[in-house]
């Protein structure tokens, strides 16, 4: 559907009152011009009214109207974002003037074809997912991105319950979202990145947006102590276990499990685990087949089932890093556990490393903020980053469907 607004017309007499001339009709102009070409993208679409108040604007790519917002005087109309490149644009526009005079004017014009694209390689979590409240968002794009802030731009979040969070670029092609704190738990969270038309660098533009839709579910929060060997396990903030647990042995740094706010991975029933660093052969070496492991570090730490241990846990630290436990309260862990539950390790002088797995808890939120490419944080309720105080744009006064 096009776009309509309300017209202003000026009340009281026709005509021009001293000359009793006719009013002029209202001049349109559409920005860019029937029959231009190789537009580019971040230009956008402006129509301006001069001589009266825009009516109606109805712009199109590939058959779907485009979003655009009307100023608050009636006179100019803005394309909500960057044009699709490669792509043929029609845009009719009608103003009223005096005595109720209308003017349309119409453009057909053709964006450039860029001379690379980029888009959404991989992200985590993926659509459908229910996931812990220590969730991150990682998105991957297909190159390296130059304009970091074009593209962080072009990404919003929004939960049920909103949070304060920020952007992370950890690589020239991945940037993670955290919150400063953990997401609220059973909500539903969407991330869009309307990447189609956004300029990652010269000749470089997206063509493709992308949406993930997935959800929060229950606070699964457990407690680590490699000194007194518990574990204990919070669900929705009730303790529901209380178990003893063996750490690692400590004779070595890799045989150290890591403190710190580990979030939980992949799950695995069995899983062959062997000794870091070596070879078979080598003095030391080990390959156990374990059952019901949870991951929760990419140095080879998990939570899993210890037959061999039972004697130790709740006495004693005797594994290679890894949290052994009982048989029973392992494949308890496992068939509860998801991708984003908090695990939170004390007691060991090795530090979980914040990019150790999805450490990104470790790092604080200053320096987390600092990640962003606009070094602000953002709210997940759909703002836009960079915007004034993280807050979401107001709506468009006028909206149709969004260009693909």
């Amino acid at each position: 559907m096009g776009l309509v607004v309300a017209a202003l017309v000026a009340a009281g007499c026709s005509g021009n009152p001293i000359t009793g001339e006719e009013a002029e009709p209202p001049v349109v102009t559409i920005t860019p011009a029937d029959g231009t070409g190789e537009v580019k993208p971040e230009d956008g679409v402006t129509v301006k009214a001069a001589d009266g108040t825009l009516t109606s604007v109805k712009v199109q790519v590939k058959g779907k109207d485009v979003k655009g917002a009307l100023s608050a005087d009636g006179t100019t109309w803005t394309a909500e974002r960057a044009l699709v490149p490669n792509a043929s644009y029609t845009v009719e526009a009608t103003a009223t003037g005096e005595e109720s005079k209308t003017t349309t004017a119409t453009s057909a014009f053709t964006t450039l074809k860029p001379e690379s694209t980029f888009g959404l390689q991989a992200n985590i979590p993926l659509s459908n997912w229910t996931v812990g409240v220590g969730m991150p968002i990682l998105i991957t794009f297909t190159d390296d991105i130059k304009d970091k802030k074009a593209v962080e731009s072009a990404l919003k979040v929004k939960s049920d319950e909103p949070v304060e969070g920020a952007w992370y670029w950890y690589t020239d092609n991945q940037v993670i979202f955290r919150g400063k704190k953990y997401w609220k738990a059973h909500q539903k969270v969407k991330v869009t990145g309307s990447l189609a038309g956004v300029k990652s660098a010269d000749g470089t533009y997206g063509t493709k947006d992308f949406e993930i839709n997935f959800k929060v579910g229950s606070a699964n929060i457990s407690k680590v102590n490699t000194d007194t060997h518990r574990m204990v396990v919070e669900i929705d903030g009730e303790k529901v276990r209380d178990v003893g647990i063996s750490a690692g042995n400590e004779t070595a740094y890799k045989y150290t499990t890591t403190s710190g706010v580990h979030v939980t991975q992949e799950k695995e029933n069995p899983v062959k685990m062997t000794a870091p660093g070596l070879n078979p052969g080598d003095s030391g070496y080990y390959e156990e087949i374990v059952d019901h492991a949870v991951r929760i570090s990419n140095s080879g730490e998990y939570v899993h089932s210890a037959p061999w241990s039972v004697g130790s846990q709740g006495n004693a630290n005797v594994s290679h890093g890894c949290i052994n436990a009982g048989p029973e309260f392992a494949e308890w862990y496992y068939n509860q556990s998801k991708w984003g539950d908090i695990v939170t390790v004390t007691g060991t002088n090795r530090e979980l490393e914040y990019d150790n797995g999805y450490g990104y808890w470790q790092k604080s939120w200053k320096d987390w903020v600092l990640g962003s490419a606009f070094d602000a944080p953002v709210t997940t309720d759909g703002a836009t980053p960079g915007t004034a105080a993280g807050t979401a744009e107001t709506p468009a006064p006028a909206a149709t469907s969004t260009a693909p």
